[in-house]
C-alpha cells in the first residue's frame, strides 16, 4: 500500500474544511444572530409581562429605588360616611363601617347629615374622588330622622330644580344603606329610597346597589338589620377594593333609578368607561321625570362626543354650534309633541293628584284640611282670636273684614316661588304650569265652608269664646285666597270666584306676580293683591327664587296688567332686613308703573327656624323701622299717604288720595254694596262695570295711622286690648 495515498486520505477532509470555511463562519454567524433575536424577543414579552401584572409605584421602586409620588394614580382618596338616625342604630353602623375602612388604609369621616350643609359642601365631592356613603334610617310615616330632615329637603328640592340640573353632582360617587321596617310595607325605606334617586338625579354615579336593612327579623333576609348590614358593608369594601385599583367592577350600572340594577346578572360585559359615561348621561335626559318640573326646566346636555376622542380646537366652534342646533331642535319637537304636558301623567294616560300621600300627610298634620286633590283650608290665629273678642288681623283694620267670619282657602297647593319667608316652609308642590287632576269649582267650595264650619264647631264651648261671634262665624263672609301656593295658576279660578260672590261671599286674591295673562283674564274680585316683594331683579331672585327664568319680565308685565284693573287693587310689600329694605327709589318706579289703589307694607314674619330658608330673627325689622321706611316711600310718591296702621302685625296703609274724601279716608269697604254690584255685572254679561270707589267705605278713627287706639277696636275691653297687645304678628 502506498503510504502517500494514506496521508491524503487522512489530510482530505481538512482540507475540504479549509476549502469551505466560508459558508462555515457564515453558518456560525447565522446561527448566533438567530440566537441573539430569540434572547431579544423572549426578554421584550417577558417586561412587557412585568409592566402588566406590577404597579406603576413598584416599577418606579425598582428601577429608580424609591417611589416617585407625583406620578402615582390615586382613584379613591378617602371615604365619607353620612348618617341620619333617630335612636343611634345608624350612627353605630358608620362606626362599624369606618373601621372596616380604616383596615384598608383608607382616610375615613364620620359626618352627622344634621351637621351638614349640602348647598355649600355636596358639590365639593364632585372632584374631591371620595366615596360618599349614606346610612339614612325611615322615620315615622316614611318620614326622615329629624337629623337628616334638611338634608332630605334640600336634595329633593335639588332634584327637581332646573337651576341644579342633571350633571349638578356628576363626578360624585356613592352608595347607600336604608334602615327600616317592612311591617310598614307603605314606607319600608321610603328615605333611603328616595337618597339614592335624587342622587342620582342630579348626576351623581352609583358604585354598588343601594342596600336595605329590615327591622323585621321575620322578613330580613339575613335574621336581623345587623345581618342585612353586616353583608352588604361585606360586598361594599369587596367594591371599594376594586375602586383602589382602579378597576371598574359594577355591581350596579347607575342607570336604574331604583338602585337595584340587575344588569350584572344577565351576563353583560364592562364597558368602557367614556362609553358608560355617555349612555348614563343619555339615559337621564330620556328617561321620564318623577316629579313635577318647571316648563322652564334645563335639559342636561348629551356627550355628543366620546369622552376618549381626541378634538381639534379649531373644530371646537363647529361641534358648539352643531350641539345647539340639535338643542334647539330637540326643544321645538318636544313642544309641538306637548312631551312637558305629558309629564304630569300617570301610565294610565291620566293627570296625576297634586297632592301625593306623603305630601297629605305632611300637610294634615300642620293643621290643614285638604280638598280633593289640589285644594285647602286651614283656621286662621286671628279668626280664634276674634271667636274669642279679642281684635282682628290687620284686614280688619284697614279694609273692615269680619275676621271671625273670614274663610282662608286656597284652591291650589302649588306655587311659582319658594320664597324665603314662605310661612309653609315649602311644604307646598312647585310649578309653573298646571298639569295635575284638576277638580270642580262647586265641590272645592262647598267642602271648603264645610270644612272652615267644622272647624269653627270645635270651638263651642270653649272658654272665652263669645257666643254671639261663634254663631256668626258659622256663615263665612269673606274669604282670603292666601292660605298657600298660587290660587291664580286654578284653570277654573273664575267661575271659582263667580261661585264665592253668588254665596254673598266677598274675594281677597292674592298672586305672586308671576301669571300676567291670568291676571289680565281675571273676573272683578273685591280686592286684588300682587306680591312685591323686591324691587330690582337680583334681590327678587334672592328673595322669591322664581321658578320662570323670565320671572322679572313676567313681574314686571303682572304689575301692568294690575294698572288696567278697576276694582281694589294692592300692593303687598314685605319687609325682610339687609334684603330689601334699601330699595326706595326703585319701590317708587314700581308704583307708578302698576298704580295700586293701596300699598301694605309689612315687616316679615319669622315662623321658626326652616331648613329650606336661612332666615333669621335678624331679619325681622322693627315697627319704627317700617315706619321709617313707609315715611321715606311716601316722600316719592307724591299721590299716596299713610292711611292705616296695625302695630300687632308690624304693618302700615298706604293709601291713594283718591280715597280720601273731605279729608276722611275711605279705605274700608262696603260690602253688601260690592255684592250688588258684582250681582249688577253678572246679569249684565260683564258690560256694566264698576270702579273700587263705587263699594268703599269710611275709616273708623281708631284704624287711621297715629290713632291714640293704635288699631284697637273702641269696643275692645282693657283686658281685651292686653290680649291683642300679645298677639304674635301673623296672618
Amino acid at each position: 500500500m502506498d503510504p502517500s495515498a494514506d496521508t491524503w486520505d487522512l489530510f482530505s477532509p481538512l482540507i475540504s474544511l479549509w476549502i469551505n470555511r466560508f459558508y462555515i463562519y457564515l453558518g456560525f454567524a447565522v446561527s448566533i444572530s438567530l440566537w441573539i433575536c430569540v434572547q431579544i424577543v423572549i426578554k421584550t414579552q417577558g417586561k412587557n409581562l412585568q409592566e402588566k401584572s406590577v404597579p406603576k409605584a413598584a416599577q418606579d421602586l425598582m428601577t429608580n429605588g424609591y417611589v416617585s409620588l407625583q406620578e402615582k394614580d390615586i382613584f379613591v382618596s378617602g371615604v365619607k360616611i353620612f348618617y341620619g338616625s333617630q335612636t343611634g342604630t345608624a350612627k353605630g353602623f358608620a362606626t362599624v363601617l369606618a373601621e372596616a375602612v380604616t383596615s384598608l388604609d383608607l382616610p375615613v369621616a364620620i359626618i352627622n347629615l344634621k351637621e351638614y350643609d349640602p348647598d355649600d359642601h355636596l358639590i365639593e365631592e364632585v372632584t374631591s374622588k371620595n366615596v360618599c356613603v349614606f346610612l339614612v334610617a325611615t322615620y315615622t310615616d316614611g318620614l326622615p330622622t329629624e337629623s337628616a330632615e334638611w338634608f332630605c329637603k334640600w336634595l329633593e328640592e335639588a332634584s327637581i330644580d332646573f337651576r341644579f340640573g342633571k350633571t349638578y353632582l356628576k363626578g360624585m360617587r356613592y352608595a347607600v344603606f336604608g334602615l327600616g321596617n317592612s311591617a310598614y310595607a307603605s314606607h319600608f325605606n321610603k328615605v333611603g329610597k328616595n337618597v339614592d334617586k335624587w342622587l342620582w338625579m342630579l348626576g351623581a354615579h352609583r358604585v354598588m346597589s343601594r342596600g336595605e336593612g329590615d327591622c323585621d327579623v321575620v322578613k330580613s333576609k339575613h335574621g336581623s338589620i345587623e345581618a342585612d348590614f353586616r353583608a352588604w358593608k361585606t360586598k361594599f369594601i369587596s367594591q371599594l377594593q376594586a375602586l383602589q385599583k382602579g378597576e371598574r367592577k359594577k355591581s350596579c350600572g347607575g342607570h336604574c333609578k331604583k338602585g337595584k340594577c340587575e344588569s350584572h346578572q344577565h351576563g353583560s360585559e364592562e364597558r368602557e368607561e367614556g362609553s358608560h359615561e355617555q349612555d348614563e348621561l343619555h339615559h337621564r335626559d330620556t328617561e321620564e321625570e318623577p316629579f313635577e318640573s318647571s316648563s322652564e326646566e334645563e335639559f342636561g346636555g348629551e356627550d355628543h362626543q366620546s369622552l376618549n376622542s381626541i378634538v381639534d380646537v379649531e373644530d371646537l366652534g363647529k361641534i358648539m354650534d352643531h350641539v345647539k342646533k340639535e338643542k334647539r331642535e330637540k326643544e321645538q319637537q318636544e313642544e309641538k309633541s306637548g312631551l312637558f304636558r305629558n309629564m304630569g301623567r300617570n301610565e294610565d294616560g291620566e293627570r296625576r293628584a297634586m297632592i301625593t300621600p306623603a305630601l297629605r300627610e305632611a300637610l294634615t298634620k300642620q293643621g290643614y284640611q285638604l280638598i280633593g286633590s289640589h285644594s285647602g283650608v286651614k283656621l286662621c290665629r286671628w279668626t280664634k282670636s276674634m271667636l274669642r273678642g279679642r281684635g282682628g288681623c290687620y284686614k280688619h283694620t284697614f279694609y273692615g273684614i269680619e275676621s271671625h267670619r273670614c274663610m282662608e282657602t286656597t284652591p291650589s297647593l302649588a306655587c311659582a316661588n319658594k320664597c324665603v319667608f314662605c310661612w309653609r316652609h315649602h311644604t307646598n308642590p312647585v310649578g309653573t304650569e298646571w298639569r295635575w287632576k284638576m277638580d270642580q269649582p262647586e265641590m272645592i267650595l262647598k267642602e271648603a265652608i264645610e270644612n272652615h264650619q267644622n272647624m269653627i264647631k270645635q270651638f263651642k264651648g270653649v272658654p272665652g269664646v263669645k257666643a254671639e261671634r261663634f254663631e256668626e262665624g258659622m256663615t263665612v263672609k269673606h274669604c282670603a285666597l292666601s292660605l298657600v301656593g298660587e290660587p291664580i295658576m286654578y284653570p277654573e279660578i273664575n267661575r271659582f270666584l263667580k261661585l264665592l260672590h253668588q254665596c254673598k261671599i266677598s274675594s281677597f286674591l292674592v298672586t305672586n306676580a308671576q301669571f300676567p295673562a291670568e291676571i289680565r283674564n281675571l273676573e272683578p274680585v273685591t280686592q286684588l293683591y300682587v306680591s312685591v316683594d323686591a324691587s330690582t331683579k337680583d334681590s327678587l331672585k334672592k328673595i322669591d327664587r322664581p321658578l320662570f327664568k323670565d320671572f322679572w319680565q313676567r313681574f314686571l308685565d303682572s304689575l301692568k296688567a294690575l294698572a288696567v284693573k278697576q276694582q281694589r287693587t294692592v300692593y303687598r310689600l314685605t319687609l325682610v332686613k339687609a334684603w330689601n329694605v334699601d330699595e326706595l327709589q326703585a319701590y317708587a318706579q314700581l308704583v307708578s308703573l302698576g298704580n295700586p289703589d293701596f300699598i301694605e307694607v309689612k315687616g316679615v314674619t319669622y315662623c321658626g327656624e326652616s331648613s329650606a330658608s336661612s332666615l333669621t330673627m335678624a331679619h325681622v325689622p322693627w315697627h319704627e323701622e317700617v315706619v321709617q321706611f313707609v315715611h321715606e316711600l311716601v316722600d316719592l310718591i307724591p299721590e299716596y299717604e299713610i292711611a292705616c296702621e296695625h302695630e300687632h302685625s308690624n304693618c302700615l296703609l298706604i293709601a291713594h288720595r283718591k280715597f280720601k274724601i273731605g279729608g276722611e279716608w275711605w279705605t274700608w269697604i262696603d260690602y253688601n254694596r260690592f255684592q250688588e254690584l258684582i250681582q249688577e255685572y253678572e246679569d249684565s254679561g260683564g258690560s256694566k262695570t264698576f270702579s273700587a270707589k263705587d263699594y268703599m267705605a269710611r275709616t273708623p278713627h281708631w284704624a287711621l295711622f297715629g290713632a291714640s287706639e293704635r288699631g284697637f277696636d273702641p269696643k275692645d275691653t282693657r283686658h281685651q286690648r292686653k290680649n291683642k297687645s300679645k298677639a304674635i304678628s301673623g296672618c
